[in-house]
């Protein structure tokens, strides 16, 4: 593997220097002023560009947010595309979260915190495949968030939904006891009940 090229600079970064990161990385603090012509998150303290996703992806995605949203309980809330403040140098951008918003002033909010993270959705696109399961569920589970859904697209263009619970002593996630694989339709009681038509999230 080729050496990353690193900056001394311990101020803010720019549209120059943002591919530069310093030796110890980038904070989110340090680059959450960025306009870039692309959307990204911060891994380990690198900008990491997040690859465009098909249209099937996005209509899942909306899908799910629509549903969750519609069925969510209190205190829940649910957010697409919402960065999390796992730490000052990891401020992944899952495709939905539920989350408690008691405590958070939305007017100040950039990153929810990953301590009031519920649930982590994440539809596998091609180009996202190890980071969704393997290195996401790897890092929100240590981060104790209680519950992980990744979302697949089989050979037959039909959904599977790998529904997952955190292991509180291991800090790992196993598939759901009940249901660890939903199709046709999810149907689960975690974090709220929720019962989503997979089916129709492709109907078009």
């Amino acid at each position: 593997m080729g050496a990353v090229m690193t900056t001394p600079q311990r101020g803010p970064a720019t549209e120059e220097t943002w591919m530069f990161p310093p030796a110890d990385g980038w904070t989110f603090d340090q680059v959450k002023d960025l306009e870039l012509p692309f959307d990204w998150e911060l891994v380990d303290g690198q900008i990491v560009v997040r690859g465009q996703t098909k249209f099937w992806h996005n209509q899942v995605r909306d899908g799910v947010l629509g549903t969750l949203r519609t069925a969510y309980t209190e205190p829940y809330k649910v957010v697409a595309e919402q960065c999390v403040m796992v730490d000052a140098q990891n401020t992944p951008k899952p495709d939905v979260i539920v989350f408690d918003p008691r405590e958070l002033d939305f007017f100040e909010l950039e990153c929810v915190p990953v301590g009031k993270v519920a649930l982590v959705v994440e539809v596998v696109s091609p180009g996202s495949r190890q980071d969704d399961r393997v290195r996401k569920p790897a890092l929100f589970a240590t981060h104790k968030v209680p519950y992980y859904w990744r979302v697949e697209l089989d050979r037959d263009q039909k959904l599977a939904v790998h529904e997952y619970w955190l292991n509180a002593d291991t800090l790992t996630y196993f598939p759901a006891p009940s249901h660890p694989v939903h199709h046709d339709k999810l149907i689960t009681e975690l974090p709220f009940p929720i019962e989503i038509d997979l089916d129709a999230l492709l109907g078009f």
